[in-house]
Parts: C-alpha cells; sequence; structure tokens
C-alpha cells in the first residue's frame, strides 16, 4: 500500500526491493538494479512560494547491489538482506547520498508450541520533504531490534509476547528535535478457530524519548510520551475470497507538551477480496497517532482511507493502482493557536506496471500523484507534485 508519507522515491526503491525474490533451492542471491525518475516539485514547495534555486522538479538516478540470504535449518529459519545503494540528482546535487539497508531476521522454534522471532534492522535513506521546507539534505537513519515469542498451549488458543526499540536520527541540525527512541511492549491472548481466522485481544505500551527539546516560540519543550492501547486484532476469512484484518481498539497518549492527554478509538481496519479473475482488490480506513518530520509537532491524529487494486495482466505482467486519503488533525498547544483550522490534508494516487522479462529480470515504471491542501491558521501552504520512475533489477 503506498504510504502518503512517504517520498515518491519510495516508489523507485520499492521496485528494488520487490525484485529480492527467493529461488526455490538457493540460500544465498545476489541482485541488483538500476532507475531513473523524475519529480516536478521535488523539495513539496508550497503553491504560493518561490522554488528554491528558481526550481521545483529534478531528475535523479540511482543504482543498488545487494545480497539476500533465506535458509531453513531444521525447524529455525534464517532470513537476511543487506544492500547498498546510490542515489544522484541532476539538479540539487547537494541531495546526492549513499543509501544502506540491512535486515536480519531468526525465525525460531522451539519443540511444537513455541515460536517466535528475533531480529534486527538499519536504514539509512533520505528522508521526505513533505513537512520539511528546506534545500537542505536530511538523512533519516532508523535502527531497531525486536524479540517476540508465542506458546501456542491449546489447539485453539495462543498466549504471544514482545518487545521491541525503534530509535530514529537525522542528519539536519534543523531536524534534531526529531531524533527519539520508542520503546515497545506487547502482550497478546489468541483465540485459533479451525476455519484459519485469529482473534485476539493486545495490550500494548509506547514510551518514546526525545533527546533534544523542540524549539517552541520563545521556550524549548520535551516530546516524550507515553501510549497505552487495549485493541482487538481480528484475522477473518469471509470467504474464499474475501479476508478482512483488524487491529483496532482503544489508545490513550500522555504528552506533556500537548497539554492533555488524547484518548479515543485508535486502530486500522483493512479487506482485500480476489475474485476468481485476475484482480485483485483492497481498502483500509484508519485513525491513529503518526509521527511527523515537522518543526511544529511531533504527531499528528490522522484519520484516512484508502483503495487500491492489482491486476495481473498477463502471467508477466503486473499493474497496481493505488489512491489514499489522509486528514491529519494538530492539537493546540503553546505556540499554535488555539482557534481556526488546526488540520491539513493528503492526497496521494499511483500507478505501477512490472514487467517480468525473464524469471531473474524485471522491468517497472510508476507514477505517482501527491497534493497537500494547508492549512492558514498553521502556516502549511498548499502544494501538487507528480513523479515518474523507471526501474531495472535482475538477481542471480
Amino acid at each position: 500500500m503506498f504510504n502518503s508519507r512517504l517520498h515518491p522515491l519510495a516508489l523507485l526503491i520499492g521496485a528494488f526491493c520487490s525484485a529480492a525474490w527467493a529461488g526455490p533451492n538457493d540460500a544465498l542471491h545476489v541482485y541488483g538494479g538500476v532507475g531513473l525518475a523524475h519529480d516536478d516539485n521535488l523539495l513539496r514547495v508550497p503553491d504560493n512560494q518561490p522554488a528554491f534555486d528558481n526550481t521545483r522538479g529534478d531528475w535523479w538516478k540511482m543504482a543498488e547491489v545487494g545480497l539476500l540470504f533465506d535458509k531453513t535449518y531444521s525447524r529455525q529459519r534464517i532470513e537476511a538482506v543487506a544492500k547498498l545503494s546510490k542515489v544522484k540528482f541532476n539538479h540539487f546535487k547537494q541531495l546526492d547520498y549513499d543509501g544502506k539497508d540491512a535486515q536480519a531476521t531468526w525465525h525460531w522454534q522451539l519443540g511444537n508450541h513455541l515460536e517466535g522471532k528475533l531480529g534486527a534492522l538499519y536504514n539509512q535513506v533520505l528522508a521526505p520533504y513533505t513537512d520539511f521546507h528546506s534545500s537542505e539534505r536530511n538523512l533519516r537513519t532508523e535502527r531497531k531490534e525486536f524479540f517476540d515469542g508465542a506458546w501456542r498451549f491449546h489447539p485453539s488458543w495462543r498466549a504471544r509476547a514482545g518487545a521491541s526499540t525503534d530509535k530514529y536520527t537525522y542528519e539536519a541540525s534543523s531536524q534534531r528535535f526529531n531524533d527519539r527512541t520508542e520503546d515497545t511492549y506487547e502482550l497478546e491472548g489468541d483465540y485459533l478457530p479451525a476455519s484459519g481466522s485469529t482473534v485476539g485481544l493486545v495490550l500494548r505500551k509506547i514510551k518514546g524519548r526525545y533527546p533534544n527539546r523542540r524549539p517552541i516560540g520563545q521556550v524549548f519543550v520535551t516530546d516524550d510520551f507515553t501510549q497505552n492501547e487495549v485493541k482487538a486484532r481480528v484475522r477473518w476469512l469471509a470467504t474464499g475470497a474475501t479476508e478482512i484484518e483488524a487491529l483496532a481498539g482503544w489508545a490513550r497518549r500522555d504528552q506533556p507538551s500537548f497539554g492533555a492527554p488524547t484518548s479515543g478509538f485508535n486502530g486500522r481496519v483493512g479487506a482485500s477480496y480476489k475474485p476468481r479473475g485476475k484482480v485483485r482488490y483492497n481498502a483500509a480506513l484508519w485513525r491513529d497517532f503518526a509521527p511527523i518530520e515537522s518543526s511544529l509537532v511531533s504527531y499528528t491524529l490522522n484519520k484516512g482511507a484508502s483503495i487500491g487494486a492489482s491486476w495481473e495482466a498477463t502471467g508477466k505482467i503486473t499493474v497496481d493502482a493505488n489512491a489514499i486519503y489522509e486528514r491529519r488533525h494538530y492539537n493546540a498547544r503553546l505556540a499554535l493557536p488555539s482557534s481556526g483550522e488546526l488540520t491539513d490534508a493528503i492526497r496521494s494516487a499511483s500507478l505501477q506496471a512490472k514487467w517480468a522479462v525473464r524469471p531473474a529480470i524485471q522491468l517497472s515504471a510508476g507514477f505517482v500523484h501527491q497534493s497537500r491542501t494547508g492549512s492558514v491558521t498553521l502556516g502549511t501552504g498548499s502544494f501538487k507534485s507528480n513523479s515518474i520512475a523507471f526501474n531495472a533489477s535482475a538477481q542471480f
């Protein structure tokens, strides 16, 4: 699903990721790719503001190489991906960067009733400019470690516990106040009927720490927060062609810099439908808290919807189309005005075609349109952007 908060560069990168498929027997694969893309408003300059260097659009090219490992040892499965990429822009050369991505997961199993995952992730990529008005390069580095374990103590019942740590750091000095670490802890109990569906209850706590205080007017505030959630997790195989997934319930977020705690319904519901033909449909609705790379606030309350379709035109050609609408709500706090419109909205639409020329070679082309309806009160302007991307990748 296309994420409205992602830069269209993700379309180019995502095409490479989809090329990293595992062969039937080999554990280790080498893959690589090249790409060319253009965005007519690369830095998301609002309509009523002048462009940086009198230039809104730019071309960029990308090359990537990587290794993929996937092997099962008895009941233990090891997955690992390591890749390096180089991105070069035609006009905004100060944005050129080397991307890094490494992931490893151990799918462990003990006996017939205990299983889980242990893993880590490292990712370095150019952060989106949706809410960051600058021509300065801003690399975002993410580090994540996670562990979870599940105990199938009855054919129809399962207990699970998990913990993870996510750490984000930003290269641009003007974005350092968005550096953060989020620790997440979960407890879950699931009912597993014979139909293959799942119904569970999830208890989750998230603790966020921001080491750098955010300047708001003449004061500096800390964006540390605690979020508690009680949610139902449902995976319902309604029919052979229809599947519904939901993680929804109650959430409370305590963040002193935003004044009183925020609480209420929070979650996401998604559905997919694949009839006997070659088209798969999907849709989703959500209402959740989400971080934002902005100078105003550290998070927003988002309400959104998406629809999409995937068409297997032939055995080698697939076409994907998606549309997203998301309205973001900014809580009034400190220097923000207590009256006026404290919301904005982002709309996205994407179309992508992929052609498997050979079992190990893939070509793709894509188009993304993104727009934001800004808020006069918040000082966030409206913008529009259109981007195209062409990619070729291979795996051996």
